[in-house]
């Protein structure tokens, strides 16, 4: 039984000591650091993404052409297709800015909770408790219980910032980076298409405004066949929006799941860790 308690007080020592070192040495805070760096930059630029695609939508939703040429008929906006994915575009903006705000808030309590006048404090009630192992009859046994429960407060504020972007930061690689990327470049493609798309049916109006009457009358007869490729246009902004909708949700989910449910999912393991600890030192 001595032999026992001898080796728990050994093993209690030995992470203090740890603790000590790593909450000196930053070893955990610059690599949560630089975690959190790197999800705040993939925010920045997919709320950029989503800024733009929003623009450019904006611009094709302006667009009007005349089903007939020469003016007759009834006129449309193709880009009107584009209304629902906006909408879509426009909540993921809001998405993107309250992910980036919570990156950004985690760098401030990154940076408080690795303060020198942390790690202090947390030295200092961990050499309380040491000294409370090896001599349990030199402080008042209340006033020793009641540092033991703000020593585990303290480590879970000193830790569980940093241990949360890594832990984070490591799952999204394994499990969100891929759609990361293929969501982000395929996004940048519908940007373009649509620009495209847009920029083509505005020349197409700009050509039908300086035409001649001749022209036009010419361009009337071959009705059949613009609303053969108005169809066509038509079947491209749909396409286009349909991939802008998808790849759009699926950024949502990556960016709710790394800056919402992972850093819960980690406060919560280091907190169930700390109250197992806490059941053996109080």
């Amino acid at each position: 039984m001595h032999k026992h308690k001898l080796a728990n007080k050994l093993v209690l020592s030995a992470l203090a000591i740890a603790v000590t070192v790593i909450a000196f040495l930053g070893l955990v805070d610059k690599q949560g650091e630089m975690y959190t760096d790197a999800a705040f930059n993939r925010a920045l630029i997919t709320f950029g993404v989503a800024r733009g695609i929003n623009g450019v939508i904006s611009v094709a939703q302006g667009t009007e052409v005349a089903v007939h040429p020469a003016g007759f008929g009834v006129n449309f906006t193709p880009g009107q297709i584009l209304d629902p994915i906006n909408d879509v575009i426009e909540q993921f903006s809001w998405v993107m800015l309250a992910s980036t705000a919570s990156l950004g808030i985690q760098k401030i309590f990154l940076g408080m909770s690795s303060s020198w006048i942390a790690s202090a404090i947390l030295t200092v009630l961990l050499a309380l408790v040491i000294v409370t192992l090896w001599r349990p009859g030199l402080f008042n046994p209340n006033l020793m219980s009641y540092t033991k429960s703000v020593l585990l407060v303290v480590v879970f504020i000193r830790f569980s910032v940093p241990v949360s972007a890594i832990g984070s930061e490591l799952l999204y690689e394994a499990f969100l980076a891929q759609q990361y990327t293929e969501s982000t470049e395929k996004l940048e493609q519908t940007k373009q298409a649509i620009s495209s798309l847009s920029q083509q049916t505005k020349a197409e109006i700009a050509e039908n405004v300086e035409e001649g009457m001749l022209d036009k009358a010419k361009r009337w007869l071959d009705s059949a066949s613009q609303a053969i490729d108005m169809e066509s246009r038509f079947e491209q902004y749909t396409q286009a929006a349909a991939d802008a909708t998808r790849h759009t949700i699926n950024l949502i989910v990556v960016f709710v799941i790394q800056t919402v449910i992972f850093p819960l999912l980690f406060l919560w393991i280091v907190y169930r860790f700390l109250k197992v600890l806490g059941g053996r030192l109080i």
